[in-house]
């Protein structure tokens, strides 16, 4: 038995908790818990000796989220106000939207992002045309 696999049997105990996928959300809570102390522990240092061990829970969280917890997909109105929020800007800072009532109309849902105004905001935030879409 090889020097490497006799140290990782002889601590597996205490390690094996944080190196198998989550199969319930006991284990996806644990593997949250660790994923936390890791990145306080590694303050984000690419070089520290955990930062694979950050990336390999990380990947196991982000999978089992994307299983079990999808996100809804926002629509063009919600980004748009996060957007605002975001930058906090008011219906009149919007000129590629104007009229007030018309990005008023958008944010409640009353009316949709047409071609021009979803490519004016695209330009306008820096964003890919489809976040609005």
């Amino acid at each position: 038995m090889s020097v490497l696999v006799k140290k990782a049997a002889e601590h597996w105990e205490y390690v094996a908790p944080l190196l198998r996928k989550p199969k319930n959300e006991e284990d996806y809570d644990l593997l949250v818990l660790a994923l936390d102390e890791l990145l306080e522990m590694t303050k984000l240092d690419e070089s520290h000796p955990l930062m694979s061990l950050v990336d390999i829970i990380g990947d196991w969280i982000a999978e089992w989220d994307h299983q079990h917890h999808p996100m809804r997909e926002a629509s063009g109105a919600e980004v748009l106000g996060y957007m605002m929020r975001e930058h906090g800007l008011t219906r009149s800072d919007l000129p590629g939207v104007r009229p007030q009532s018309v990005v008023s109309e958008i944010l409640s849902g009353r009316r949709q992002l047409n071609l021009r105004q979803i490519r004016w905001l695209a330009e306008h935030f820096k964003v890919p045309v489809d976040v609005f879409i």
